[in-house]
Formats: C-alpha cells, sequence, structure tokens
C-alpha cells in the first residue's frame, strides 16, 4: 500500500511558485511517510502536483511514482494506493491492445488502461485502490475510488483548486485548508460518531471519495460519476448452485489475494471468518511448500477477567489453539495490556485525525506495530458479518422493526455526558434520524420484495455503506500506521453483489447464522469451528483499564482550560464515572460499552486540543 496526494488547477501555473508548491507536495507526503516508507515521489508542471510514498509490494525493484507514460501524443501520470487482484486478465487484454509494459506493477496497468480506455478501464478492475490520473491532453484530473470502499481517498476545493489525499493529514499539510467544523461535523462526530455520513470529511468543506465513484475535476469544474453500484437483482440459483458458487467466489477472493513479492500472513481469531481465511492461505502455501504465518491477538490477564455475555460468548484462545494445529501454522500470540491500550488512545486518534473506536482502535493499532515488524502484507477475515448476516440486528426482533442504525439504537449514553446548551444546538435525534431515512431510501430494492425482504435489504446496505466502512478505516489506518497492507478478501464486489440478492432463506437457513457461508465452507475446518457461535474482535474486561480511564478523565476534570468542556459537562460526567459498567449494553456496536464512552471522551479531548479545531 501507499499514500498519494496533490493538487490541480487550471488558471494559474504552478510553475511560477515552484519552490513552494514542492515543499507543500513534500509535506503532504511526508506526514503519510509511514503509508510507504520504502520510496517516495514528487512530480510539479504547470497545472499538476503529485506525491507519493511506497511500500513495496508488487515489483519491489520498479513501479516507483509518481508514474508516467505517453499516448497518442498525450501526457499521463498516476499516484496509486493498493493492489489489483485480476492483473494477469488485465495484462494480457492491454498487450492485445498493443500495449508494451516496463514494469510488472500494477501502478502501470491502471496508468495505461486509462490512456488507452479512458476513465472506464476501472471498471474491469477486481481490487481495492484509490488513485488520482494526470490526464494533460483533457487537461483533466481524475480521483478513483474501489467499489467497496476499502482504501481510502480525501479531497477538498479551495477557490479554483482540487486538493486530494489518502488521509486527512495530508490535506491539513496544504496552507490553503482550514480546520473548521460546521454543526454537521460536531453531528458526525457526537451523535454518529466513530461512523460518519458516506462522503463526509467531517470538517468543513472536505469530502470523501465515495465507493465506486470518479471525481473529475476539469476546465469547467468539478463533477463526479459512478463506475459501480450495487443493484438488487432476482435471485434464481438453487441452493445447492448458491452454496458452490459462494464456496467458489470466496476462495477465489482468498486466493487471488495472495498475490505478493513478499511474504505474507493472516489475522487468526478462531472464529469461522478468519479461520476461513487462514485454511485457504494455508493450502496454497503448502502446494508451493511454505508455512502460513499466522497471528492472533487478546490482552493480558483476560482469561483472568473475561466474563461472557450475549455479544462475547466465548474466549478465542482454545479455538486458535485447535486452528493452528490443524494449519500447522507458524503461529504468534500476542497480547496487549491495559495501561498500553489506554497510552495508544491519542495515537489511534491521530491516525485517523477524528475520534474513533477508542481502544478497539487503539489495541489493534498496537498488534498492527507488532506484526509490521515481521510482514508487509496480513489477509483479514473483516467484513463477513456485514456481507453473510453475522451480527445480531440482522435476526432480532427488535432490531427488524427498529427505524435508526441498529449499531446505535439509544442516543441516551452520548447525552448523559453533554452540556444542555450544546444538546439544544446539535439536534442529535433529528440528525441521526435524517441520516438514517436518508441512507435508507438508496438501498437497492426489487418491487417484488416483500416487507420484510425490504427491511432486510435496508439493513444489509446500512451495513455495507455505514458499519463495515467504519471497520475498514479501522483496519486501514491501524495497519498502514505500522508500514502493514491488510487485505479484506471478504469485501470483494463480486461476492457483495451476490450474496446482497441471495434470499434470507438460504443465507440464514433455518435461523442459523451465516449458514451460506458455513455451508459452503464444509470440509477446509473442523466443524468445531466452522459451527462456533460468533464472538467479534476480543476486548479487556480488566477493571484496571477502567481505573486508568477514569484517572485520565479526572486529570481532564480539573483542567478547566479542556476544549472538552465546550461540548461536555463535568457534573456529568462525574456522575457516569460513578455509575456501573455495563459490558453487556454497547452504546456502539457490539464492544463500546460504558468504558469506551469515556475513551472516546478522552479522544475528543485530545483531538480538539491537538488540532486546535474551531467550531
Amino acid at each position: 500500500m501507499c499514500g498519494i496526494a496533490g493538487f490541480f488547477q487550471t488558471k494559474d501555473n504552478y510553475l511560477n511558485s515552484s519552490d513552494r508548491q514542492l515543499a507543500t507536495l513534500k509535506e503532504m507526503a511526508k506526514v503519510q511517510q509511514y503509508r510507504g516508507p520504502d520510496d517516495s515521489g514528487t512530480f510539479l508542471n504547470d497545472h499538476f502536483g503529485l506525491s507519493h510514498v511506497r511500500l513495496s509490494i508488487i515489483d519491489l525493484a520498479g513501479g516507483q511514482q509518481p508514474m508516467f507514460c505517453h499516448h497518442n501524443g498525450g501526457l499521463f501520470g498516476i499516484v496509486y494506493n493498493g493492489e489489483i487482484y485480476n492483473s494477469k486478465e488485465l495484462r494480457r487484454i492491454l498487450t492485445g491492445d498493443g500495449y508494451s509494459f516496463s514494469t510488472t506493477s500494477d501502478t502501470e496497468l491502471l496508468l495505461a488502461g486509462y490512456a488507452l480506455h479512458g476513465i472506464d478501464f476501472v471498471k474491469q478492475a477486481n481490487g481495492i485502490f484509490a488513485y488520482a490520473i494526470m490526464d494533460c491532453a483533457r487537461n483533466r484530473l481524475c480521483l478513483f475510488r474501489d467499489r467497496l470502499g476499502v482504501k481510502p481517498l480525501f479531497y477538498t476545493q479551495t477557490e479554483d483548486e482540487l486538493i486530494f489525499s489518502s488521509e486527512l493529514k495530508g490535506l491539513f499539510a496544504h496552507p490553503s485548508v482550514t480546520l473548521d467544523l460546521t454543526l454537521d461535523g460536531l453531528n458526525e462526530v457526537f451523535s454518529l460518531g466513530p461512523a460518519k455520513t458516506r462522503g463526509s470529511g467531517v470538517f468543513s468543506g472536505i469530502y470523501e471519495v465515495l465507493p465506486g465513484q470518479v471525481i473529475i475535476a476539469d476546465c469547467d469544474g468539478i463533477h463526479s460519476e459512478f463506475y459501480w453500484k450495487l443493484e438488487a437483482r432476482e435471485h434464481t440459483d438453487s441452493e445447492a448452485e448458491t452454496v458452490e458458487k459462494t464456496r467458489f467466489l470466496v476462495t477465489d477472493s482468498i486466493k487471488r489475494q495472495m498475490v505478493s513479492d513478499v511474504p505474507i500472513c493472516t489475522f487468526l481469531s478462531g472464529g469461522v471468518d478468519s479461520s476461513i481465511v487462514s485454511s485457504v492461505c494455508a493450502r496454497e502455501l503448502l502446494r508451493q511448500n511454505k508455512q502460513l504465518a499466522t497471528y492472533s491477538f487478546d490482552f493480558v490477564d483476560n482469561d483472568k477477567y473475561f466474563t461472557s455475555n450475549s455479544f462475547q460468548p466465548s474466549e478465542d484462545r482454545p479455538f486458535v489453539d485447535q486452528m493452528v494445529t490443524y494449519l500447522n501454522s507458524d503461529h504468534h500470540y500476542l497480547f496487549c495490556s491495559a495501561r498500553e491500550q489506554e497510552e495508544l488512545l491519542t495515537a489511534s486518534m491521530k491516525a485517523h485525525d477524528l475520534p474513533c473506536m477508542a481502544d478497539v482502535d487503539s489495541s489493534m493499532l498496537y498488534f498492527c506495530s507488532l506484526v509490521g515488524k515481521h510482514h508487509k502484507v496480513v489477509l483479514t477475515g473483516e467484513c463477513a458479518d456485514e456481507i453473510f448476516g453475522g451480527y445480531p440486528w440482522f435476526h432480532k426482533e427488535s432490531f427488524l422493526t427498529g427505524r435508526t442504525f441498529p449499531w446505535t439504537p439509544d442516543l441516551s449514553p452520548r447525552k448523559a455526558v453533554l452540556r444542555e446548551d450544546f444538546l439544544d444546538l446539535l439536534h442529535m435525534d433529528d440528525y441521526v434520524q435524517t441520516s438514517y431515512e436518508t441512507s435508507i431510501a438508496e438501498a437497492p430494492l426489487l418491487p417484488s420484495d416483500s416487507p420484510l425482504t425490504k427491511k432486510r435489504r435496508q439493513i444489509s446496505w446500512l451495513n455495507l455503506c455505514w458499519f463495515m466502512q467504519t471497520l475498514l478505516d479501522r483496519m486501514d489506518r491501524c495497519s498502514m500506521q505500522a508500514s502493514l497492507e491488510a487485505r479484506v478478501p471478504f469485501a470483494d464486489h463480486r461476492i457483495v453483489e451476490y450474496l446482497y440478492n441471495v434470499p434470507w432463506e438460504i443465507t440464514a437457513k433455518n435461523g442459523e447464522v451465516k449458514y451460506l457461508l458455513r455451508e459452503s465452507m464444509r470440509g477446509l475446518l473442523p466443524d468445531e469451528i466452522l459451527f462456533r457461535k460468533k464472538s467479534p474482535y476480543p476486548k479487556t474486561y480488566d477493571p484496571h483499564y477502567e481505573q486508568l480511564l477514569k484517572q485520565r478523565m479526572n486529570h481532564l476534570l480539573e483542567d478547566t482550560s479542556s476544549p472538552l468542556w465546550r461540548c461536555a459537562d463535568r457534573t456529568k460526567v462525574q456522575s457516569y464515572m460513578s455509575g456501573s459498567s455495563d459490558y453487556g449494553k454497547p452504546w456502539y456496536g457490539q464492544l463500546m460499552a460504558s468504558p469506551q464512552m469515556l475513551a472516546y471522551l478522552i479522544q475528543i479531548h485530545e483531538w480538539l486540543k491537538n488540532y486546535k479545531i474551531s467550531f
């Protein structure tokens, strides 16, 4: 993976201030250096500025960026972050079109594809990507993002200039960008966070390229189009055919995503999703007389403090041990302490440039930092629950009849710590309800859908656009901080297109959670793993962690200069800390309960203070 950044304008000439513009490009790259510590490059001409930092995965000797080519007398350039998993097929197509490749990188593949076929070439690519194309012939800049939004890409417009970057911090490094929050931005953080509205950059005037979208800037201004949209279709395959096709799609995606010129590894939790990915990888590597490296995560003393609840019914360790034996993998058990988890709250916020999933993020950041010392590429089981209906809100009646985001059914825990005048300003319920209604109105439906089918499609759509995006953001920021490329085979658009239209009676036959996935993977895993009840990403139950959060919050309560108190109420926070810590009642998702509310408030304080945000 890599980090990209740059800018474009059609009126003035950047070369008239080349030293200043090049310095800006280098700074935009520097703040994202961890995304690509192996190489870097910048380019500037009259209307375009491009910068890139590279993590070398494919074509280690070649593939430097920015990369350029000439076609029909025109100059084209690219900066690119991602991997293309059907590169062999696309390379054959372009070679047949007469293009002569000088590297084996997929960067040149996308550049040549655009030069020969224009914007539509992206429709043929299967992969995770965010890239910018400099088209000097048409004097335009095009920004592309992959279909499911695995790789990030932000942009903003200042007067006549378009500025873009892989991460928000890249935009912040540009002297024209200011960090202002409108009322909508505040609601994104306090009412919806750590989720955010599709396309929202939270800060005023900053946006994220939507999944499956291309942004086009030229002399006529900025406009956009979608090269891919999810569609509702009639499902005509029998159950047996559906099982067979699902098995092919999942295993094919995993095998394709193993492509790398450096060794790969997998995250292995002992759950069905990561175990499927690890099993396919181990089998493929065995054919090459290689051993798969696997990593599992847990918390220090969690065997002592773990408490089973409806969201986390069992510990992972016994299932991890079983899978390690089954795979004969080179396994590494990683542990995070309460202190490390608490200390990295600020670092995890800075990785996002926003408050995020609190210790769910900080612990992942820590684990990735350990994995990144030994590997550059990891495959994960992320996104299977959103696609195959693994969460409780796909199944329970209370969620199916709800009229709000199922992972945030109740705003009262958030309101319980905020100032009354701030609440009057936000109108949280209205903002959330409008966001929800707007989103479900976009869900692809069929006229023949029954009310229940329609509701399940809407929940699936919400998961793809909101909850899955939050987890993909977490995985990208945490892994890339450690210069680790995380791949998510379940987030293959072919799988999403197919599963979105499979009837629920097959997806969860007889009420069995993720029946279709389990049935299609028979023989790849021991039955004890294949039919294990879902248990999400681990969290600590160590009371010492909550004590550390309270100590840190008590220091903030004494700090009258903290910008947090412009939003939160001191008395309410003190009352919140003295209340019971119910780990079984999350205020966001399945993991963020009362300790995570304190951690989130700490992240908000650090965010407002470190970024000097005005609102």
